[in-house]
């Protein structure tokens, strides 16, 4: 049990909406409307879901205010009255599941995709996005146009049954553009000064009070700091707050960072925890409404704390609920130990949304699919044996377990978790070992019976007797096959598993994820590091946000990069390498240490010929990521 969040389950209002407690679902993209923007049965599950688990306002995520406006296919709209019956049904079951909603109205801007909109993309000026296209600098009359779409859809909203209306001026869209300096090269009345940036906002601002009175509070999710050169600075985000306020705001959500910092408004989990407190509280520090602020805050005790400390009135979290839609039931109810954590991996989140398809969540696979999967029994229950104690193993047992299975977990080692037991061990790591501890807590509470230093054969199996058999055995590593003369290759999971010691001077074989993460382990503990890659490029398909801070930490320690790089021999202290045709040499090598992928641990799954059905999940299929296994753990486990 966790000490009373008095703090956080304390009610309060923004103008005439009265809350339950200061957690707010902020907005995040979904893609699960229609391709003509309208909610969709799946979306009402999904709000409603996460209403049901205790927040006091749950903030639907980016709906365009205009065609032109669109950033995705399948992003939700709010252009036209035709979308309001939607908007009411979605409403409704928010309601109904005991929270208030808002709803954030956006232009997608310079951030917006010509093949989606079918428009050349709109800005405060002609300035692309980093690897985007070239936006045209609106008129002056076409801002005018643009006040009043923002206006028509607040109305909608209003008439859609929200509680408030959520203004987007984050995250590099159109609004936002006109605040920072680094995209609003205009010379106009709407550019130079910060109050000239601001101008076109507080139009809106001022247009959507004139148009819904007293009767919806106005928010608005501000970036007030874009944590670049020559971009909008903190004291640029309290003059914005102090003139917002003004115009008519009712509170102010702070967030942070723009597309070319991306990492600030997607922050992977090498971010601090709360890493934007301070900017909140220097923004309620400026003004008198209410303030909250987000940013990697995913336990409920942080939460806590900074409301305490009277840095902001009220927290907004993301992720943390695509994770866990009960995040706020749990932290109430004393049972923080049981809230499945983010992981802050943004894979089946940012990776997915930017690449235009439907959200999931590493750790919560329900998540988008809740009337599929829904929390029932099953019909009949079944003996269960899963082989293998890493996340694919541990989510198949669980989840069976849930469902009412009897369940046998068996590990060949002395520890669950499989890779996870060594991908928590490099700097910035620490949400993995987060997500261990977190599913090992959830088997010892669930029934399932584990063993321990227990292999599995066929005739092992015979001998238990199960109805069905998961197999997820999980991989190995690839060895490197390079002559070796006089030395030695170890893997990287010998290195991070602490069965071997790397020496002074290192050379990594793979720029992977596991090769520049092992990189930056032994780097900091002051060694010498030589990465060598064969592709043109380090840290390929590694998220983005989370590859730009490791790329920099990396030249930060002064590890040396070779891309285009095979290495031919490794003979005593010596390291021979091809490079386009031309051969090198690093001499002086105490250690080299293979991160050449992985290989399936499939015997099992093919020799099992016992009367029991047999499902094979994870890398033993197919060596990928934490998601696939989870995933495929789940599904198996709950169609049993």
């Amino acid at each position: 049990m966790t000490a009373p969040l008095t703090a956080l389950f304390t009610p309060y209002n923004i103008a005439t909406m009265a809350l339950k407690n200061r957690l707010n679902m902020a907005p995040m993209g979904t893609n699960y409307s229609t391709w003509s923007g309208v909610v969709t049965d799946r979306l009402v599950d999904y709000y409603a879901e996460r209403a049901r688990g205790g927040v006091g306002l749950i903030t639907v995520g980016f709906t365009h205010v205009h065609l032109s406006g669109q950033i995705s296919p399948y992003s939700m709209g709010v252009h036209d009255d035709a979308v309001v019956p939607g908007l009411r049904r979605l409403t409704d079951a928010v309601h109904a599941a005991g929270a208030k909603a808002s709803i954030q109205i956006a232009h997608g801007g310079r951030r917006c995709s010509s093949t989606v909109t079918g428009t050349q993309l709109l800005a405060p000026s002609s300035l692309p996005c980093v690897g985007g296209e070239m936006p045209r600098e609106l008129s002056l009359a076409e801002i005018k146009t643009v006040i009043e779409w923002f206006v028509l859809a607040a109305r909608r909203v209003r008439d859609g049954g929200f509680d408030a209306v959520t203004l987007h001026l984050a995250n590099g869209y159109l609004l936002q553009s006109f605040l920072s300096p680094y995209s609003n090269r205009r010379t106009d009345q709407y550019g130079g000064s910060v109050e000239a940036r601001a101008r076109l906002p507080i139009e809106i601002v001022e247009g959507m009070r004139r148009e819904l009175g007293t009767e919806l509070p106005i928010i608005v999710r501000l970036a007030v700091d874009d944590f670049l050169e020559g971009g909008a600075t903190l004291a640029d985000g309290r003059r914005t707050a102090q003139l917002l306020e003004g115009a008519g705001v009712d509170a102010i959500d702070v967030t942070a960072g723009i597309p070319e910092t991306m990492y600030i408004i997607g922050p992977p989990m090498s971010m601090p925890k709360g890493f934007l407190v301070q900017h909140a509280r220097a923004i309620k520090d400026a003004v008198r409404v209410p303030v909250g602020v987000v940013g990697r805050i995913n336990d409920p005790v942080l939460a806590e704390q900074i409301l305490r400390d009277g840095h902001a009135d009220f927290i907004s979290i993301g992720r943390p609920l695509l994770a866990d839609p009960d995040f706020a039931n749990k932290a109430r109810d004393g049972r923080a130990e049981d809230i499945r954590p983010c992981i802050a991996c943004n894979e089946g989140c940012f990776q997915r949304l930017y690449s235009q398809l439907d959200v999931s969540c590493v750790v919560n696979p329900r998540a988008g699919r809740e009337a599929m999967y829904p929390d029932v029994p099953a019909t009949k229950a079944k003996r269960v044996l899963v082989v293998g104690g890493g996340p694919g193993g541990m989510t198949a047992a669980l989840t069976a377990a849930a469902r009412g299975h009897h369940v046998v977990l068996c590990e060949r080692g002395a520890r669950l978790g499989g890779q996870l037991l060594m991908g928590d061990v490099p700097p910035h790591k620490e949400e993995i070992r987060a997500l261990r501890d977190y599913l090992t807590r959830q088997l010892a509470k669930s029934g399932v019976e584990t063993r321990l230093e227990t292999s599995v054969t066929r005739e092992f199996v015979e001998r238990e007797g199960p109805e069905v058999v998961i197999v997820a055995t999980g991989a190995r590593p690839v060895a490197p096959s390079v002559p070796v003369i006089d030395a030695k290759i170890v893997s990287s999971w010998d290195v991070l598993s602490g069965r071997e010691v790397a020496g002074a001077k290192v050379v990594v074989m793979g720029g992977g994820e596991v090769g520049c993460e092992l990189a930056e382990y032994l780097a900091a503990q002051g060694k010498n590091i030589v990465v060598m890659e064969m592709l043109p490029e380090i840290l390929n398909g590694t998220e983005p946000r989370a590859r730009v801070l490791l790329v920099r930490r990396l030249c930060d320690f002064g590890v040396q990069v070779l891309t285009q790089s095979r290495v031919v021999e490794v003979r005593g202290g010596i390291v021979t390498y091809e490079r386009a045709g031309l051969k090198s040499r690093i001499e002086g090598v105490d250690t080299v240490v293979a991160a050449l992928g992985s290989a399936p641990e499939a015997a099992l799954g093919k020799t099992l010929g016992s009367g029991a059905a047999v499902h094979v999940i994870g890398d033993c299929v197919k060596p990928r990521r934490i998601l696939e296994a989870m995933r495929e753990g789940f599904e198996v486990a709950y169609d049993l």
